[in-house]
């Protein structure tokens, strides 16, 4: 990734954080997904009232991301106001794509607080060369 394709991962995951839907938590979340093809494909965070049915930002761009057909992930920036790292529904979701992939946490101002590989997240996790 070059750092202009971070810069711009970065700025995706800001403006989109803008536009989370979050009455309960308070806590705005974006997160944009670079695929494999040079796409950023962004999302945010969706609450509910049965806060079970909430879909996190990094579930909301992969599931976005699929159904353009994409499904080679490079990179995601989440950006949260303190550089929260994806829960482990979101790990588990994207591990299913992109063991490899480089996440990258910021805080609200664009601030890289950490970058990690998602493997390093989700040590032992399950994907498809799991089934026979």
């Amino acid at each position: 990734m070059t750092p202009q394709q971070l810069n711009q991962l970065i700025a995706a995951a800001q403006a989109v954080r803008e536009k989370a839907y979050c009455p309960y938590s308070h806590y705005p979340v974006g997160a944009a997904l670079l695929t494999k093809s040079g796409d950023i494909i962004d999302g945010c965070n969706v609450e509910n009232a049965a806060f079970g049915d909430t879909i996190c930002a990094e579930r909301t761009a992969a599931v976005k991301a699929v159904s353009q057909g994409q499904k080679d992930f490079e990179a995601i920036a989440v950006v949260t106001e303190n550089g929260g790292s994806p829960c482990g529904s979101c790990r588990q979701f994207l591990y299913e794509f992109a063991p490899d992939l480089l996440v990258i946490l910021a805080n609200g101002a664009g601030e890289i607080q950490m970058q990690v590989v998602l493997s390093e997240l989700l040590p032992q996790g399950f994907g498809p060369s799991s089934l026979p």
